[in-house]
């Protein structure tokens, strides 16, 4: 067994596993004030990563003129090392949950390398350990506010971000996120988006760690409503902000969502792409085990310039034609991989189905003397002719045409052009403040002269109703929003200049990005929807400690977290006071507590015996 710390009063001598106490000074007894003597000794285990398997003894005194007294007394003060009544030590638990919350190991991974340390736990403890350092972690972190609000104060404020996620409507998590540090403050489960459910947690935030200097915010109606009540409530002057990004997602979604789920309606009713896939694996399975030596072939016949435009023949053709199916499919890779509206994957499948049709055209023009070759082509030249004909397919793309190049406009007029994702963007350096103040009424200049453009190109009649109708929603948007777009620049106390907030809620995009791929990592489920409604909101402050200047004010250092969770407890100061009323619960039609209930059997069989005993109507 390893050596125990060197500070304890009491000194004790270790067989193997086993903790003995040398024999304790007689007690006085507070009833006559006589000598006392032991009457038994209670034994109690504990395991910690720093001493392995310890074994505690409780003494309980007896009173040796027969006073109906006793008192128990610990071999040793062992509270900084265990939790009241706690079998395992304030260090395993801080391993534990430093491996689930911030290295999103797996239960068996985590429980694998406690054995290897000596320290023996079993798959059910690993969740409790976890959830019980999650406990201790939201009590540091409002036991350590004052400190965190000193630190933003030093930075000169702290502009409040505010965000919300979840997965198919349910664990929802809402986060309050200190844009300048980048840090969480705060993290709650709420039933659903409300103002009023969102404005006291921005009171609590508010409260405790000083008013923000600003507030980003989405478009969406509950958080709007929330910040200007946490605003107007508190008498701030301080600017409420709508995400650039979000703007323009809302822009675009109005703009160009009925015409693009048009356009996939009409490939869907071709089955154009369940034909392509059917094509691609046809040809595959008839290349069989020659598709190496075919590979090689087309890529021979792709670095040939031929004037003609001939498909080769035999095994290579066929490859060839697999291959300009294969292009077909491939046509997501032609958008940003930043989803709809920033990319218009209906478009692109349109754009690659017409050059394709062209290129059939020249192949067939000049028909390849293989017969199964030339097959091939005809059925794929089939396959995509109802995409060339105007009724069902360009008309709706004209009018998408038009739709997107406004989108792209108001995109070039933000400045947020986004790359596609497999390219490496430039490193530049960052732009100082009075740089990005430039910025930034560039870009306010150049929306008050696209709104400018946009009145005046707008046609009072006309055929062109697409053009008309795109530019009224444009209008529509920038009249409603164009308020809360502007006054980023944030004067810091004490003349030190002005800092920027953020153009758009991105940070905690990305934050909320990286919490659910760690946790697909982790779970090994593409799908989060039950995950993400039994994770504890305080996982998202535990992502904090990757943070140093975090740490450094909550502990020190992230070896000091059982210590600091130690003295948590001798203060009485570990338990979670952030839980707010559960009576904004019945806002969600079915919460889990209620989905235990109503999928019971007993709930089924009441309804059916019920429903069985109804007397027939006459």
């Amino acid at each position: 067994m390893r050596q125990l710390c060197a500070d304890w009063t009491v000194r004790l001598r270790v067989t193997a596993d086993v903790l003995v106490t040398t024999e304790l000074p007689a007690e006085t007894c507070a009833v006559c004030g006589g000598r006392t003597r032991v009457q038994k000794t209670r034994v109690r285990g504990g395991v910690t990563i720093a001493h392995g398997r310890v074994r505690i003894g409780l003494k309980v005194h007896r009173c040796r003129a027969g006073c109906r007294t006793s008192a128990a007394r610990n071999a040793t003060d062992l509270s900084a090392l265990f939790p009241p009544r706690a079998t395992f030590g304030y260090d395993v638990i801080v391993r534990v949950g430093l491996e689930r919350f911030v290295h999103y190991r797996q239960r068996h991974e985590i429980r694998t390398a406690l054995a290897a340390e000596g320290v023996e736990i079993s798959e059910g403890q690993v969740s409790l350990l976890g959830r019980q350092f999650l406990v201790y972690l939201e009590a540091l972190h409002r036991a350590r506010a004052p400190e965190l609000r000193a630190a933003l104060a030093a930075d000169g404020g702290w502009p409040m971000h505010v965000d919300a996620t979840g997965e198919d409507g349910r664990g929802t998590l809402l986060v309050v996120y200190a844009g300048w540090r980048g840090r969480v403050l705060g993290a709650w489960k709420v039933p659903t988006e409300r103002a009023d459910v969102i404005t006291p947690r921005l009171r609590l935030m508010g409260d405790r760690f000083g008013s923000p200097c600003a507030i980003m915010r989405d478009l969406g109606r509950a958080v709007t409503e929330a910040a200007a009540a946490f605003v107007a409530d508190r008498k701030l002057s301080i600017p409420i902000l709508a995400c650039h990004m979000h703007f323009l997602r809302d822009v675009g979604k109005d703009l160009m969502r009925k015409a693009h789920d048009e356009l996939r309606g009409r490939f869907r009713h071709f089955k154009v792409l369940s034909k392509l896939r059917a094509l691609a694996r046809g040809l595959g399975r008839k290349v069989g085990l020659e598709l190496p030596q075919a590979r090689e072939g087309l890529e021979q016949w792709l670095a040939k310039d031929d004037p003609r435009h001939r498909l080769p023949d035999g095994k290579q053709g066929i490859a060839a034609v697999r291959a300009l199916a294969q292009w077909m499919l491939d046509f997501p890779h032609d958008g940003l991989d930043q989803g709809f509206p920033f990319d218009v994957p209906m478009l692109d499948l349109y754009d690659r189905s017409m050059a394709v049709l062209a290129a059939l055209d020249a192949f067939l023009r000049t028909a390849p003397s293989d017969a199964k070759v030339r097959s091939a082509a005809e059925r794929l030249h089939r396959i995509l002719r109802p995409v060339d004909c105007e009724v069902p397919f360009e008309r709706l793309v004209r009018g998408l045409r038009v739709r997107h190049a406004l989108f792209r406009e108001l995109r070039d007029a933000l400045r947020l052009g986004v790359k596609p994702a497999h390219l490496t963007p430039p490193t530049r350096p960052t732009a100082t403040t009075k740089e990005a103040s430039v910025d930034i009424e560039k870009v306010r200049d150049a929306i008050h002269t696209l709104t400018t453009s946009l009145r005046k190109r707008r046609p009072a009649r006309g055929p062109v109703q697409d053009t008309r109708r795109g530019i009224d929603i444009v209008i529509k948007h920038l009249d409603r929003h164009g308020h809360s777009l502007w006054g980023h620049a944030i004067r810091l106390p004490d003349d030190r200049g002005t800092r920027l907030v953020a153009r758009t809620n991105n940070d905690l995009e990305r934050f909320f990005r990286g919490l659910k791929q760690d946790e697909r990592r982790r779970s090994g489920r593409r799908i989060l929807t039950n995950d993400l409604e039994t994770l504890p909101p305080a996982a998202a402050l535990a992502r904090n400690l990757t943070h140093p200047d975090y740490v450094e004010i909550l502990c020190g250092a992230l070896t000091a977290l059982p210590a600091a969770f130690a003295d948590l407890d001798a203060r009485g100061l570990a338990t979670v006071d952030d839980r707010m009323p559960d009576d904004d619960i019945v806002s969600r039609s079915l919460p889990l507590p209620d989905r235990e209930i109503v999928r019971t059997n007993e709930m089924a069989a009441r309804i059916y015996n019920a429903a069985d005993s109804r007397a027939p109507r006459r």
